[in-house]
């Protein structure tokens, strides 16, 4: 059925009517449920959803929000995992969470540090830390985006964030440590002008 606009009157509103809203769920669950047909035939589902994910994440590049979150929210635990699992792949001896020095989560909430997640479509797909510590110094951690989502520009977005939170908080030193596993996160952090010092 059809309306006039309210405020123009060479346009009218359109919306379903009941019959046509019992139409269109009905031709949704058939969607789904052939869609879900498709899907379990598939020799590797995960491989085939993680390349839709590749093909859709650059058609919505602009809807991919940055929300600050609790690094205990499930978002947040989501992409920690997710990160997690591609440092244990990636590193030569693997990589264990129990025996790294994870931050505390106090420690990424402000009025100490943040947490950031990425989401696109609803779905959590990139995150970064701010680990506060007691004499204003913090660093940057847990920086991970998803596969579908890299070379849009997303890691670089992340890190601005991150430092735009570290100045709101006065921070006075920022520093952030990586891999050589891990050459790629190197050149980025090269890129966005962070200088190289000794560890710390």
């Amino acid at each position: 059925c059809t309306t006039p606009h309210p405020d123009d009157a060479r346009r009218r509103i359109v919306a379903l009517t009941t019959a046509g809203t019992t139409e269109f769920r009905a031709y949704e669950a058939l969607s789904d449920t052939r869609a879900a047909s498709f899907l379990d035939r598939a020799p590797n589902r995960d491989a085939l959803l993680d390349a839709m994910d590749l093909i859709a994440s650059p058609f919505g590049r602009a809807g991919v929000a940055i929300e600050e979150a609790d690094p205990a929210s499930e978002p947040a635990r989501y992409c920690l995992g997710r990160y997690y699992s591609e440092l244990d792949a990636r590193f030569p001896g693997g990589f264990e969470v129990a025996r790294s020095c994870d931050p505390d989560a106090q420690a990424m909430i402000r009025p100490r540090g943040a947490f950031f997640v990425a989401v696109s479509d609803g779905l959590p797909i990139g995150c970064v830390a701010l680990k506060g510590e007691d004499d204003h110094h913090a660093e940057i951690k847990r920086l991970w985006v998803d596969r579908s989502a890299r070379g849009l520009g997303l890691a670089r977005r992340l890190m601005a964030v991150a430092e735009s939170a570290a100045m709101e908080l006065a921070i006075d030193v920022l520093r952030l440590d990586t891999n050589s596993a891990l050459p790629e996160a190197e050149r980025l952090y090269r890129a966005a002008g962070w200088t190289q010092i000794e560890r710390y």
